[in-house]
């Protein structure tokens, strides 16, 4: 097993030291957030100068300098150690050899930004944390939430008004709650800060936080390899690059590079540093600005550039390092017109075959002017660093209420109010609500009339099966239930609920038209908040009550203990088995759900036409489908080759029933792709089970 060299902390402002932890976050003796990992590298120089290549390729190959050795296999997805390709294309442009880029894109989620996620939530797990609050400007959310996920740690993400929206539905369809900010990335970062110490929940510290430059300075370790190895190791086992360019935001990336860079240096694996090209947008490039001046800090910007992953206007004492690394070898920090970004963007792919983000762009346009300007000598190993991708993520997989947002008032004057009414407006829309009734009428009365009063999350269920599913997922801050409604009724539902460690905690309360025997009364005096009975009260007074109960109880600073599920456990104390039904008649629907309902724990997805079907299926991946074959035949072909094609779903066991005996389809389309057909009567709760077994043997 590998062993941590990691031998203490170092201020990067007052050099005072302090004991080796990953978490920690201030310096004692001047408060400053800027700390530096430091190791012994005496005992690490004799087991990485005869090379690493035993070692998995992956980034925890580098365990002696990094603040956790080992890789949580629950957590890491393999990241790090992604391939060094020859740029040829540009090579022969511009008559220069050689020129490689480092492929980031090839990450989990398509961004270095992986590597700072994948140590710092390994950090977070072990450290026993369950929530992270994060601000960003797009990739290192999306990749924060692909991790956090994985790891079952809840993340409110807390992102700008500008970017893009594939990047939010990204985040988002990890699990993410994503926080849109009607503002600059400070404000958002200002608005982050103050909601963690409001919720007193973990706030993640980006590039000032250990893990962020422990992770980056792995590329420049997989670089050293891999350039050795491009030229047969004529140099040894470890060579570095003669420039090393990236496009910056917040310049975690680079300081993380020079760092590791400098560990080799002081080791003596490598005989030179490299020079740093430092490139930002134009409309937002306070380094640059600063580094022509002269100036000691970076004065803040407000962001005008297109490219909003790099808008970020305060640069802060990243600046001071990044600037110090790059005047020490004769460096360069150069800004890039949004023209020429999408001028490079569109070059690089139609002659290199490489789509890239525009952020991305920006770093491969400041090469273009930096080979034109002769900036880079004859010979020079040069390495880009190529993040990002150009793929969205689907928006109707997602629904309408994956997306907070947040108005942080800019140019407003007094930011301190303003703060505090976008945090207010914050914690509306964070409470949601579960309104479960199988009367529609019902359940569009309340919400309507919460929403009028405030701006919550509301989430529906038409039955106590499908109320247990979402409970299980959303962990709502209140339940508002009905207790007569086919299949599983309130009662049972409420005593499911709370038997379950995950969601005993969730507050209900009853509205009901049924009369109560004592074992019910026994039943809701012992597990829910309150019993109203339809007909004698008023709703105001209802709604009223519903916002005085959840408002006091959210106002706990106590983040809700993330649920089994959440950290990655499956052993549910209520075995769900879910069921996709397509039916068109209502009420046989209602019969089947019923019949459904008495066979087991199954939750029911209802869908009365084919389209609403595979919407559904996407959207819940059912174990099961039945579906009426009272559809038209080619609404039923449509759907089964959907499901066949989709790799997700072309092992799921789908069912046609009709009024007739079973038969092979008459459509031999529909007859060949896997399915079993019953007749409607045969559908009893005592043989559900038995047929979902058969339909199965057919797709496995």
């Amino acid at each position: 097993m590998i062993e941590t060299c990691f031998s203490h902390i170092e201020c990067a402002e007052c050099g005072h030291t302090q004991p080796a932890n990953i978490m920690a976050s201030s310096c004692p003796a001047c408060g400053s957030t800027w700390l530096d990992a430091r190791y012994d590298y005496a005992r690490v120089k004799p087991l990485w100068e005869t090379g690493l290549s035993a070692r998995p390729a992956h980034l925890w190959r580098y365990g002696e300098l990094l603040p956790l050795p080992v890789r949580d296999p629950e957590v890491s997805m393999a990241e790090g150690f992604t391939p060094l390709l020859r740029l040829y294309p540009y090579e022969r442009m511009y008559d220069h050899a050689p020129i490689f880029i480092k492929d980031e894109r090839q990450g989990p989620t398509s961004s270095f930004k992986d590597r700072q996620a994948a140590l710092a939530v390994t950090a977070l797990k072990r450290a026993g944390i369950t929530a992270c609050v994060l601000a960003s400007t797009g990739n290192a959310g999306a990749a924060y939430a692909a991790y956090c996920a994985r790891a079952g740690i809840q993340l409110w993400l807390f992102l700008t008004h500008l970017v893009p929206g594939e990047k939010m539905r990204e985040a988002a369809l990890y699990g993410a709650e994503v926080v849109k900010v009607d503002g600059t990335y400070d404000e958002a970062k200002a608005v982050a800060a103050e909601f963690a110490q409001r919720k007193g929940i973990h706030l993640d510290r980006g590039a000032r936080a250990i893990p962020g430059k422990e992770a980056m300075k792995t590329m420049a370790f997989e670089l050293a390899e891999q350039l050795a190895l491009e030229f047969d190791s004529k140099h040894g086992c470890w060579v570095a690059p003669d420039w090393y360019i990236q496009a910056v935001s917040g310049g975690i990336g680079p300081l993380g590079v020079w760092k590791g860079f400098q560990e080799l240096h002081t080791m003596g694996l490598i005989d030179k540093m490299p020079r740093l090209g430092i490139i930002q947008a134009a409309g937002c490039a306070p380094m640059v600005a600063a580094h022509r001046r002269g100036d000691a800090t970076a004065a803040p910007v407000t962001p005008h550039t297109l490219i909003h992953v790099l808008a970020t206007g305060d640069p802060g004492h990243s600046f001071v390092m990044l600037d110090k690394a790059v005047r020490s070898n004769n460096g360069i920090m150069m800004a890039i017109e949004d023209g020429e970004t999408f001028a490079a963007m569109r070059r690089v792919a139609s002659t290199a075959g490489l789509s890239v983000e525009p952020a991305a762009a920006v770093a491969f346009a400041g090469l273009e002017r930096m080979l034109y300007e002769g900036i880079i000598n004859e010979d020079e190993i040069v390495v880009v660093n190529c993040s990002g991708h150009t793929f969205p993520a689907e928006s109707h997989v997602l629904g309408d209420q994956f997306l907070l947002s947040l108005d942080a008032g800019s140019g407003v004057t007094n930011r301190g109010a303003r703060l505090k009414d976008a945090l207010m407006t914050l914690d509306e829309q964070v409470t949601s609500i579960l309104i479960v009734d199988d009367n529609p009428n019902d359940r569009r009365l309340i919400r309507k009339l919460l929403k009028a009063r405030k701006n919550y999350r509301i989430f529906e269920a038409t039955s106590g099966k499908d109320a247990l599913l979402i409970a299980n997922e959303q962990s709502p801050d209140l339940i508002v239930t009905d207790l007569s409604m086919p299949g599983m009724d309130g009662l049972t539902m409420i005593e499911q609920l709370k038997w379950n460690p995950d969601t005993a905690d969730i507050p209900v309360v009853v509205m009901t038209a049924k009369s109560l025997d004592d074992k019910d009364r026994r039943v809701l005096d012992e597990y829910v908040v309150s019993t109203w009975t339809k007909g004698t009260y008023e709703a105001r007074q209802f709604i009223q009550h519903l916002i005085q109960h959840v408002e006091s109880d959210t106002s706990n600073t106590t983040p809700r203990k993330t649920t089994r599920k959440e950290q990655g456990f499956t052993d549910s104390l209520v075995p769900f088995t879910t069921v996709l039904l397509i039916e068109p008649d209502r009420s046989s629907s209602a019969e089947l759900q019923s019949v459904l309902g008495q066979a087991g724990s199954i939750v029911v997805f209802h869908a009365s036409t084919g389209r609403e079907g595979l919407k559904l299926a996407y959207e819940h991946r059912p174990d099961t489908v039945f579906c009426a074959q009272t559809l038209p035949d080619s609404e039923i072909e449509s759907i089964l080759i959907a499901l066949r094609k989709d790799t997700g779903l072309r092992q799921t066991p789908v069912i046609l029933y009709s009024e007739a005996e079973p038969r092979r389809h008459k459509n031999e389309r529909i007859s060949s792709l896997q399915v079993l057909h019953v007749h409607r009567d045969d559908i009893t709760p005592e043989r559900v089970t038995l047929m979902m077994s058969e339909a199965l043997t057919l797709v496995g």
